[in-house]
């Protein structure tokens, strides 16, 4: 096994989150492969795939300074991701096999080379996906808590800063009378927020004029300070998603009910 950098050969891979096999991944849409070339030429984003012997991509990380993340910080490099398959489907299971590990010293070791003061990463304490547990086995430690999201960081030198979320203001624009409204803030950096993006703007289009869609970009730093929200679909001013990405016809029987009361 092996870590490489992100090329041109693998980025249509890496901006599938390796699942090339998944039906999700051709309802995705765009918006990641948009955000990560954006990012590549102006935010000095980084990234590197773990392969195995055989030269199959197995894992993916992708980080880069914190001053262009969704995340407030100054100084230290920002864990967006890091994902090791773990799908029987496609590419199979990679799990257990020490990339999540070696992708994380890579990085760690590439962040020091361009000068960041520390590395941060974001964990839910529930035990699955992006485990904080995980990041604090490698020397991590907790520097924020938002809901049961983490941000947890590893400084590199005595001047370094811990990072904080932005605070969650939940603020929404003014709603359109006499229509269905429909607010999607979407960052582009996460293939399942954008997978629900994706669906949302296609449910509400089958409504025509009985529903108001709006799309708020939130993938710059600015943007995310200001509305407090980084990716979320709301319909009527409620939150659509508590867990996994919702799926389009419960998205557009959520989206018929707030119709039919018009």
């Amino acid at each position: 096994m092996k870590v490489i950098d992100l090329d041109e050969g693998n980025k249509d891979l890496f901006c599938l989150c390796l699942e090339d096999w998944s039906d999700d991944a051709k309802e995705a849409g765009p918006k990641r492969q948009q955000w990560v070339e954006r990012c590549q030429q102006h935010h000095g984003l980084r990234a590197k795939l773990a392969v195995d012997d055989n030269g199959v991509e197995g894992g993916m990380i992708q980080y880069g300074p914190i001053e262009h993340s969704h995340v407030d910080g100054s100084g230290l490099y920002f864990i967006y991701c890091i994902h090791v398959h773990g799908y029987k489907q496609g590419r199979g299971d990679f799990q257990k096999r020490g990339m999540g590990k070696a992708l994380l010293a890579a990085a760690e070791e590439d962040a020091r080379a361009l000068g960041a003061k520390g590395m941060a990463a974001w964990g839910v304490w529930l035990p699955f996906w992006m485990k904080a547990s995980w990041f604090r086995k490698h020397g991590y430690r907790k520097a924020d808590r938002q809901g049961i999201a983490s941000l947890l960081w590893k400084p590199f030198s005595d001047d370094a800063r811990p990072p904080r979320w932005f605070p969650k203001k939940v603020k929404l624009p003014e709603p359109v009378l006499g229509k269905v409204n429909v607010t999607a803030f979407s960052n582009g950096w996460c293939f399942a927020q954008n997978l629900v993006y994706e669906r949302t703007k296609r449910a509400a289009t089958e409504f025509g004029d009985k529903v108001e869609f709006r799309e708020i970009d939130t993938s710059s730093h600015e943007a995310v300070a200001k509305w407090g929200i980084v990716d979320a679909v709301f319909i009527e001013g409620k939150s659509i998603q508590k867990g996994p990405p919702p799926s389009y016809d419960k998205i557009h029987k959520l989206i018929a009910k707030r119709v039919k009361r018009l």
